[in-house]
């Protein structure tokens, strides 16, 4: 299939996990793509998929980024904001240069990345979003990824509603996806093999998901099957959100 031929679409934070995935996914399907991070292009990366060397969270980076999508393809019909860190710590262990950090690319980033980018995107474009179901209910010790993505839930929403119809904008809330970040929330357990167990039990699906998992909801978000889906939060979790936290073991 060939749902996005002819289409042209920028995925900040390409380098990996669910980034890459995205990014290889649009491409597969038909899409030139732009993707970006702060380093070198990888060298794995498809020979035409575009990289551009970036940093969300400054605004001079970010125009220039604009300008080079806007030179490469001359407008844009989708924007995935996927670049994203997280610092585990409570709010009381959290520095000022923790807040910049996290907030700087997550909330900040996604906020000019999209103001840069609205007044240059196709009419029936498509903006999506990574969220997180950390912005919807807190997962411990993350107290700024959490509140940094129920602000892009809320960002998505006003994009919606002002920019519509001319641009639908949705966001993506993964669960416990597979990538660095996840072996790094683990590693914070005391007993991180133990949390692994504990957690994978709490999906209904029977398993964590995949950069792919979130792919495949982002294609269909960016595609025209998707041209009535706008200011909505997609939650994408194997079910863990939606299950009690009684342990049924007990009854």
């Amino acid at each position: 299939m060939a749902r996005l031929k002819g289409k042209t679409a920028v995925v900040t934070g390409g380098r990996q996990g669910i980034g890459r995935a995205i990014v290889e996914a649009l491409h597969a399907e038909g899409a030139a793509v732009m993707t970006c991070g702060r380093g070198a292009r990888p060298d794995e990366l498809g020979p035409s998929v575009q990289w551009v060397t970036a940093d969300v969270s400054a605004p001079s980076s970010v125009e220039a980024l604009k300008c080079a999508a806007v030179e490469a393809f001359g407008s844009l019909d989708i924007l995935v904001n996927n670049a994203g860190i997280q610092i585990e710590k409570t709010v009381v262990e959290s520095s000022d240069a923790d807040w910049d950090a996290v907030m700087g690319v997550n909330a900040k980033g996604v906020f000019l990345v999209c103001r840069a980018f609205v007044p240059v995107m196709q009419q029936s474009a498509s903006i999506i979003n990574i969220g997180s179901i950390s912005g919807m209910t807190a997962d411990p010790a993350m107290a700024l990824y959490n509140a940094s993505k129920a602000f892009v839930h809320g960002l998505t929403r006003s994009i919606a509603v002002d920019h519509g119809p001319d641009i639908r904008c949705n966001a993506i809330c993964p669960g416990w996806i597979m990538t660095d970040m996840a072996d790094a929330a683990f590693a914070q357990a005391q007993d991180p093999a133990a949390a692994r167990r504990d957690a994978l039990k709490r999906h209904p699906a029977g398993r964590f998901g995949t950069p792919d998992d979130v792919a495949r909801l982002a294609l269909w978000l960016a595609s025209d099957d998707a041209g009535f889906a706008s200011g909505q939060c997609y939650t994408l979790d194997g079910g863990l959100t939606a299950a009690s936290p009684l342990n049924p073991g007990l009854f």
